[in-house]
């Protein structure tokens, strides 16, 4: 499990635009990628998902940590990976918070599915057909919106979504808002 170079807003902005290759066999290759998707997001303090191109991998890869609460200190879940995985319903859209490894510091209010159905292999290749639901649904569609070149600045509507956190002196977290950005 190797820890990899995640690819970084603008300078990566050719990498992290391109769409991705299905994974044609569960292959020592595949395994491989997917223990350093895990290694490197376990590696992020405050990641909870990761996708093949953020480490300049252009396969059909995800890795996430579902059950993470935006406001608590409580730790998602373990990691489980989802190879070539294809939405196949996505409901319920609303407003949520996001966040992406490629934008440090940087998050933002989009409009996600907090319903959704994939379906795809296990990282041992079993087929998997699973629903996801509210923030996980959103963990899961942010990754997948990866392996299609999309971004989440992409799903903001207006600068004034964006954002970046700070602790105030007391060390409460507070946002502060972007609209310097062009």
């Amino acid at each position: 499990m190797a820890v990899r170079k995640i690819m970084l807003f603008p300078e990566d902005k050719a990498v992290l635009r391109a769409k991705s290759n299905p994974i044609q066999s569960m292959s020592q290759r595949t395994k491989r990628l997917i223990a350093d998707l895990k290694g490197t997001l376990l590696a992020c303090k405050d990641g909870v998902g990761l996708a093949a191109p953020q480490i300049n991998e252009h396969l059909r890869v995800v890795v996430v940590r579902l059950g993470a609460k935006i406001d608590s200190d409580s730790e998602a879940g373990p990691m489980i990976a989802l190879v070539n995985p294809e939405i196949m319903e996505a409901v319920e859209e609303r407003k949520d918070f996001d966040g992406c490894l490629s934008f440090p510091g940087l998050y933002g209010e989009t409009i996600r599915p907090h319903f959704l159905r994939v379906t795809g292999l296990d990282e041992d290749g079993n087929p998997v057909d699973e629903i996801y639901q509210g923030f996980d649904a959103v963990i899961v569609h942010h990754e997948i919106d990866h392996l299609d070149g999309v971004l989440f600045i992409d799903r903001v509507k207006t600068l004034q979504d964006l954002y970046r956190v700070e602790k105030d002196a007391s060390g409460k977290i507070r946002s502060l808002s972007m609209p310097h950005i062009e």
